[in-house]
Order: structure tokens, then C-alpha cells, then sequence
């Protein structure tokens, strides 16, 4: 907890104890009939102190709420001001609108679909083209069995609770999540070791399994928050949205909860497409879908402020796959960021109750807090990436996932989490998944799968011929000279295996043949003592006995000319709508006008990803300044700068208004034939140039050939008193 905040709760809680204590010596006098100058007296210095608790309170709220006690806005008020403008000038919207709107599900109007192109434009340049990466597009839809084989079907799931009496579901997370925000925030009676536990829960919260997360909602009592009634313990829920591929139904899919399996499944192709060579990444941008139970995001024609693009039921997903020798995790460009300072939370101190620290990567690497070269590597070029988008270093940070986070193969796991009025929001995961997904394609048992069109050569998913995959998933290092390494050799006695198990001998074989070399060395020792061993046959569901004359189970010296093995994925995975809202409320800010009646809304896009780059006004509707702002607009068209020419009577303040309000960085105005101001957004500074110089100028700026200093060093300053009127 921040030491502020602890130390005004317990200024709080001896405030209230030393209201009561005169509060009952005030009582007191009054029962003994003591004198009235005496009550008095005793009465004044009660106020007193109530009057020294309210104000102690205003601190506390405004410590907790976000406001800085001088009337900044709060955190609730300044999402709503900023939700409301990206609502009014059409940045998104909820979908459906016109039929009240389905929660989960946006629509981009133009300047979110610029900002949204731009940022994804900067994604390609700053990892596909600058890393040399492979990009893919793959299908949305996808089989049943690539996503069972992906431990998808089974194991993607939310933890739920049911409403007993209604049956409306609830993330089990989000509302023990909101109940400790909600106590933090609105009850300043809470003790500093209350608020400390309850700040502790919020730290560990992924952290949590169902067991705990129930033992929590149970412990502070949370019901279901529409009805109050009792909820159920807490069970998974897959978010995944089933469907069926083709008319006859029979071929079970689901719209992809994510890009990557499609990456994994063309492993083989991209290797060889790469000159089988390792490392190397794949890339997808593309579209995913998660059935999340959502509360509205509705209410009255608005935009609820309750949930907005960072939970949403389609999203944009950018994911790289980066594929390397598990046995060297180094990279070539490792020491180009190695110097990099930010603010990292290691899983020690999050267990430990500490805040999050700026760490230098090399550090934190070269200590093993970060598991290997390629896995910082790709965190500090996340970290370029987020802060040239516009997201406040200051309130980035990356936080390592906890014990209960990881999943059981993966080596090491970080997310990039952004502030903003909703908290510490995930926006980027990095995760060093082992070999885990290749293992789980190469090695997963599928069947063939035909509707009943299959007799008429209609095919809605054609299977393999085999009982699995059948495809090895796998790189190969050659060796300058042969190496004699011992293998270990697998023989399954087809003939005794046929005798005793008849149709399932295959299954029997292919389950001999798959185990891995601890498996078949337990085996040999047991058969060698006792003669039989029952082996669990996964394709036929149960035990068989094994004995010694089935199997042969030996290691042999060979010569090899290559080493053949699985790589490991270092993935990084973009959660863009989630990005672009914390941008967002990063880039938003008011500021007084003139006359200082009334608060203007800004945008302070960087121009990387502004909506638009420039806007072109005449001063006035003069018809020779209307014909240069086209001329200058042409200019813009062909240097490739996305603009906006406005020619209406408003007068040049309220234009200049009307484009901040959009993050517009520069605007070009007309005020002559020969020369035109071009004025920066955030500073309000002008500069004059030529007309046959202003498309140029606003390109180097905006492509970060120059800056706007560099601008402001070369070319006369202008000033105007109407220029912020």
C-alpha cells in the first residue's frame, strides 16, 4: 500500500476513536449537569475534531479515487469525459446501436479506424520488417481437432458462480476483484491491515484457484450483484463459440480464440520456406473470438464506462511466434535493448506485498529473473513499441505471472500492463511456451471425420488416413562431422501383440512406440522383475497387460548425422482494441479556453498513430485562400499525409477546436497567397512557411524525419490574436 494512503487510514481510525471518546465525555457532562461554559467548551472541541476528521477523509478519498484534492477530476469522472468525447466524435461505438446494442461488441467509427490502421501499420514496420518475421493469414474457423490437440476444448476456461435462485453467471474473479476496489475506495472506515489484505488479494488474484477464489467470495460475503442472492461455488466455463463446418453439422469447429494455432499447425511450411533454418518468426493480425460473460455495456445510448474495448467478445489480436533451439535461447540483437530501464514486477515482489520497480533489463536477465536473451529481447522491443505508440512509460509495467498463472510447460511468462482509470490493465502477453504446442500437434490422435455426403464426394473436413496427425513438427541441426550418441530402441513384437490383442494391436503398438525414454526404461525394469506391467492405452481408454515377449526395449550407439529435435515458441501475443483504449485515455486531456468559460477536450496523439495528420484551413471564405488550401491539400494527397480541408465560415478557434478534439497534430492556415501558418497542437505555437512548403514540412514531422523543435529552431514564429480564440 502507498505510504500516503496507509498512514492517512490510520490517521483516520484515531480520528474517529478520539470523536467517539469526546462524544461520550460530551454525554457524560451533560448527564452530571456540569456547567454550561464546561459543555461548551467540550462541544467546540468535539466540532473540532470532526472537522479535523472531514478533512482527513477528503484526503483519503481523494488518495484512493485518483483525484489530486485540488479538483482534478477523479478517475471515474475523467473516463466518463473522455468516453463520451471517442463516443460524440464517432471514435467507437457500441454495435447494434439502433437495437440498444450487444455487450462485447464495437464498432470503429473513422477516426478509431485510422488510429486502429496506424498503430497496426506501426506493428508490421517495427516487428514484422524490422525482425525479417513471416506473415500468415489464416482462417477464422477452425476444427475441432486442431483445437483439442491445442488443449483448447479441455482447459480454455473462466471460473463462474451462478446466481442460485436467477441462474445469471458472473466471472468469479472480477467480482471478488471489484469488491476489494469498492471497499478500498468508498469505505475509509476499513483498517490500514484491511486494506493492506484486501490490496494483497488484488496483487495474488490470477493467483488464486477455484477452491480459494470460492473461500474468498464466501469469506466477505459477496452475492450475486443484481439480486443479492447466494451465488454457487465457483466452476470453468469454455469461451470458446462452437459451430459446425459444412450443412451436415457433423463436423464440430470453433471460431478461433485465438491466432497462433494457426501459426503452429503450418510449422513445416514456414521452416522450409525459411530455408529450414532456425530461429525465426511467424506473425498474424487477425480476428478472435471469446464467449465472455459480460455485464452491459448499454445504458441510455451510451457507452457504459463499465467495460469498454477492454473486454470485448471479437477482438484484434497481433501474435508472433518465434521459434528457436531450445538448447540456445541467445539473440543477435540482444544488446540493443540490453540497456533498456523500466518498471518491472518480478514474482517475488508481488508475493511479497511490494510495488513494481524500474529494473535494467540486462539485469534482470543476467540474474535469471527473466528466463533467457530471446525472452527479454522481446520484452524490451514491446516496451519501444507501447512508448512510441504514446503509452506513458510511467504508468507501463511488466509484470511476471505467478506459480498458479503459468501453465505447467511454459518456462517463464510476463505481461505488459497499462494504467489507466480501470487499474493495471493486461495488454500484452510474452511468454517462453516451451515446445509445448508443436509437441501437442505432432503428437495428438485424431479421426477421420466425413458427413454423410462423403459417398457423393462431398466433404466437409477430410481427416488424415492415420490415427494421428502423422506430421513431425520438427527442426534438424546438421553436424559438421558424424556424432555417436546412444538411442534408445522401441520394438514392439507385432505377432504376440497380434495373438493376444487382435483388432487393438495397432493401437497397442502405436502407444509402445510413443513413449518417451523414462517411460520405456520403467518398463524394461519392471518387465525384466516381474515378467508382466499393465500400460494405460490412451486411444482405447484403458489399462493392458504388457509381457516381456510383446516388447523389446533396448539403447543402442549409433552414428548421426543431425540433430532432430522440437523448437520452443517465445510468443508474444497484442491485445490491439485493449492498446488503443489505455492510448486513448493516455493521449486525453482538458484545457481552458481563453476565455477560460468552458474546458476543451484535446487528443495528444503522437503523429504515428493522430487519425489525422494535418487539417487545412482558410482564414477566412476568401475564394484566392480557398483555391491555395486546395493546392496545399493536393500536396498532402500526393505526399501520402491523411488530412482534412475545411472551408466553413466558423471562425479559426473553434476549428482549431473542433480538430484537437480529434488529436489533429498540425493545422495548416491560409492567410495569404504566398505564405501559411502551421500551428502544433499541444504547444499552440505557430510557425510561418511557404505555400509550396507546407505539405514537406508536415511530412518530416509526421514520418519523425524532424520534430516540431526542429521546426520551431528554422522557421519565423508567428503569433495571432485570434488564433485561440
Amino acid at each position: 500500500m502507498a505510504a500516503s494512503e496507509e498512514s492517512l487510514r490510520k490517521a483516520l481510525a484515531e480520528k474517529q476513536s478520539a470523536v467517539e471518546a469526546h462524544g461520550n465525555a460530551v454525554r457524560a457532562l451533560k448527564a452530571a449537569k456540569a456547567s454550561k461554559p464546561e459543555i461548551d467548551a467540550a462541544i467546540e472541541a468535539l466540532n473540532s475534531l470532526k472537522l479535523e476528521k472531514s478533512s482527513i477523509e477528503k484526503q483519503l478519498q481523494a488518495a484512493v479515487s485518483g483525484s489530486d484534492g485540488d479538483g482534478a477530476l477523479s478517475r471515474e469522472a475523467f473516463r466518463q469525459a473522455a468516453v463520451n468525447t471517442l463516443e460524440r466524435r464517432l471514435f467507437y461505438i457500441p454495435s447494434f446501436k439502433i437495437y440498444r446494442g450487444v455487450a462485447g461488441l464495437y464498432d470503429y467509427g473513422p477516426p478509431g479506424c485510422a488510429v486502429k490502421s496506424n498503430v497496426l501499420a506501426f506493428w508490421r514496420q517495427h516487428f514484422v520488417l524490422e525482425e525479417n518475421m513471416l506473415e500468415v493469414d489464416c482462417p477464422c474457423v477452425t476444427p475441432e481437432v486442431v483445437l483439442k490437440a491445442s488443449g483448447h476444448v479441455d482447459k480454455f476456461t473462466d471460473l463462474m458462480v451462478k446466481d442460485e435462485k436467477t441462474g445469471t453467471c458472473y466471472r468469479a474473479d472480477h467480482l471478488l476483484k471489484d469488491f476489494c476496489n469498492e471497499k478500498l475506495q468508498k469505505d475509509l472506515t476499513i483498517s490500514a491491515e484491511k486494506a493492506a489484505e484486501l490490496k494483497h488479494v488484488l496483487a495474488t488474484l490470477d493467483d488464486l484457484s477455484a477452491e480459494a477464489l470460492g473461500a474468498k467470495i464466501k469469506e466477505y460475503g459477496i452475492t450475486a450483484p443484481d439480486t443479492k442472492n447466494p451465488l454457487s461455488d465457483p466452476y470453468p466455463f469454455n469461451l470458446m463459440f462452437q459451430t459446425s463446418i459444412g450443412p451436415s453439422g457433423l463436423s464440430p469447429g470453433y471460431m478461433r480464440p485465438e491466432t497462433a494455432q494457426g501459426i503452429f499447425v503450418n510449422f513445416k511450411d514456414l521452416y522450409y520456406y525459411n530455408g529450414n533454418k532456425l530461429p525465426f518468426a511467424a506473425a498474424q493480425i487477425g480476428q478472435a473470438f471469446r464467449n465472455e460473460v459480460l455485464k452491459s455495456v448499454f445504458e441510455s445510448g451510451k457507452i457504459s464506462p463499465r467495460q469498454g474495448l477492454l473486454r470485448v467478445r471479437e477482438f484484434t489480436l497481433a501474435e508472433i511466434e518465434h521459434f528457436v533451439d531450445p538448447e540456445d535461447k541467445s539473440h543477435p540483437k540482444y544488446s540493443e535493448v540490453v540497456d533498456l530501464e523500466f518498471l518491472m514486477f518480478p514474482r517475488e515482489e508481488q508475493m511479497s506485498g511490494q510495488s513494481a520497480k524500474k529494473i535494467r533489463l540486462g539485469d534482470a536477465v543476467s540474474k535469471g529473473t527473466v528466463n533467457n536473451e530471446t525472452l527479454g529481447y522481446f520484452i524490451g522491443r514491446v516496451y519501444l513499441f507501447l512508448t512510441r505508440l504514446g503509452i506513458d512509460k510511467d504508468r507501463l509495467r511488466f509484470r511476471q505471472h505467478l506459480a498458479n498463472e503459468m501453465a505447467h510447460y511454459a518456462a517463464d511468462c510476463w505481461d505488459a500492463e497499462i494504467e489507466c482509470s480501470y487499474g493495471w490493465i493486461e495488454c500484452v502477453g510474452i511468454a517462453d511456451r516451451s515446445a509445448y504446442d508443436l509437441r501437442a500437434h505432432s503428437e495428438h490422435h485424431v479421426k477421420n471425420v466425413f458427413d454423410e455426403g462423403q459417398r457423393e464426394g462431398n466433404i466437409d473436413f477430410i481427416g488424415t488416413n492415420l490415427d494421428k496427425s502423422g506430421v513431425p513438427l520438427v527442426a534438424a541441426e546438421k553436424f559438421s562431422e558424424p556424432r555417436e550418441v546412444e538411442k534408445l530402441v522401441i520394438a514392439p513384437v507385432k505377432k504376440e501383440l497380434g495373438l493376444a490383442f487382435k483388432g487393438s494391436q495397432k493401437n497397442v503398438v502405436e502407444a509402445l512406440e510413443a513413449m518417451n525414454e523414462k517411460e520405456a526404461l520403467e518398463m524394461k525394469a519392471a518387465l525384466e522383475s516381474k515378467g508382466e506391467v499393465e500400460f494405460y492405452v490412451c486411444t482405447l481408454g484403458k489399462n493392458v497387460p504388457i509381457k516381456k515377449n510383446m516388447v523389446s526395449i533396448s539403447k543402442e550407439k549409433k552414428k548421426e548425422h543431425q540433430r532432430v529435435f522440437t523448437p520452443s515458441v517465445i510468443e508474444p501475443s497484442f491485445g490491439i482494441g485493449r492498446i488503443i483504449y489505455c492510448l486513448f485515455e493516455h493521449s486525453f486531456y482538458t484545457r481552458p479556453s481563453k476565455a477560460g468559460d468552458e474546458q476543451l477536450n484535446v487528443f495528444r496523439f503522437p503523429p504515428l498513430v493522430a487519425p489525422i495528420k494535418c487539417t487545412v484551413f482558410p482564414l477566412v471564405q476568401n475564394q484566392q485562400y480557398e483555391d491555395v488550401a486546395k493546392v496545399i491539400s493536393k500536396s498532402l494527397t500526393t505526399a501520402g499525409i491523411s488530412h482534412k480541408i475545411d472551408i466553413t465560415g466558423t471562425s479559426i478557434g473553434k476549428r482549431y477546436a473542433r480538430t484537437d478534439e480529434l488529436g489533429v497534430p498540425f493545422a495548416i492556415t491560409v492567410d495569404s497567397t504566398k505564405d501559411v501558418t502551421i500551428r502544433e497542437r499541444d504547444s499552440k505555437l505557430q510557425v510561418r512557411v511557404s505555400v509550396e512548403e507546407a505539405a514537406l514540412v508536415v511530412k518530416s514531422v509526421t514520418d519523425g524525419l524532424r520534430t516540431w523543435e526542429d521546426v520551431w529552431e528554422k522557421y519565423p514564429h508567428h503569433t495571432s490574436g485570434s488564433a485561440d480564440d
